[in-house]
């Protein structure tokens, strides 16, 4: 017999588990609700397929005609003429040296958290904690920050300012995503290089970090590929610059392709309105490349771990 809540009882009225098992009274209403879940949340994914491809393609519209071999290989001339490659040179230079600054960090944050301390420890969860908070920081308040620290002090704005600011928003980034894939780093691993007396730094070394180079590596390009279209740290950090110099003095105003979208895009110039779109269909291309390059390197790395 069967009870009404869905309970099998035997003969003698008390539960038998080896009894097959019978439907309750709620499983229609709940085959009903995860129906309207699953729904709900296909809605929802594309949804957001669907804002980014409208995205894309107004971007796509607006900016394909200003593209040509000169547009990525020449410098301006003026507010209108000429190309990007100043701006392109000042955005992979201001980049690169807040990624110098924030992989390493990030990489040996990571490693901390995986290696040298315990799901218990204190220090663990309060640097966890602060990742998270970083994370979550608003963009413009660590420019803010940076502002007051470099920009105010030396009475001058500069590429090396808006790096600092950068190398901020990619360390949350880049410490979590090294966590996450030093994890899955096998424990046979580790407890192997421990039986053979390996000590704990030279299985660091040689054993976790190549099996984990691939995950690594996705999570630097994820982290730079954020960093590149951030505009609120150079808006106020690196904002004053020669429209037409390419400068590889970082410690001195640097052009970046987002400001160059910024000041341009509400000019009443038609050609630098359409150059700031190409600008725009130029720094999106380079986003989109990069973070396809990373979820490629991350499928390999996880099919090379077996996970």
């Amino acid at each position: 017999m069967s009870a009404g809540g869905g309970i099998v009882l035997g003969e003698s009225g008390l539960f038998d588990p080896t009894a097959p098992l019978s439907p309750s009274g709620n499983l229609r209403r709940r085959m009903v609700v995860d129906w309207l879940v699953r729904l709900v949340a296909t809605a929802a994914a594309l949804a957001a397929v669907a804002i980014l491809a409208i995205i894309i393609y107004d971007v796509v519209a607006r900016g394909a005609s200003s593209l040509s071999v000169g547009f990525v290989t020449q410098s301006p001339q003026g507010l209108a003429g000429g190309g990007i490659l100043n701006f392109l040179v000042g955005t992979l230079e201001v980049v690169a040296f807040g990624a110098v600054i924030a992989l390493p960090l990030g990489i040996l944050t990571g490693l901390f958290l995986t290696e040298f301390t315990g799901p218990r420890s204190r220090l663990g969860n309060l640097l966890k904690l602060a990742l998270d908070v970083m994370q979550g920081l608003p963009t413009i308040v660590v420019a803010l920050f940076i502002y007051g620290l470099i920009v105010i002090p030396e009475k001058r704005e500069s590429g090396f300012a808006a790096s600092l600011a950068l190398a901020i928003i990619m360390l949350p980034l880049m410490a979590r995503a090294s966590q996450e894939v030093l994890l899955l780093v096998p424990n046979s691993l580790r407890e192997a290089a421990d039986a053979l007396g390996v000590n704990r730094w030279r299985t660091v070394l040689t054993v976790i970090l190549p099996s984990a180079v691939g995950g690594i590596a996705t999570g630097g390009i994820l982290a730079i590929a954020r960093a590149a279209g951030e505009t609120a740290p150079v808006l106020l950090l690196d904002s004053l610059y020669g429209q037409t110099n390419t400068t590889f003095d970082i410690f001195h105003g640097v052009p970046t392709v987002p400001m160059l979208i910024y000041s341009s895009v509400d000019l009443p110039i038609p050609e630098a309105v359409a150059r700031a779109w190409g600008a725009s269909l130029v720094l999106m291309a380079m986003i989109l490349l990069a973070n396809i390059s990373a979820r490629v390197i991350l499928t390999r790395t996880r099919a090379k771990m077996g996970t």
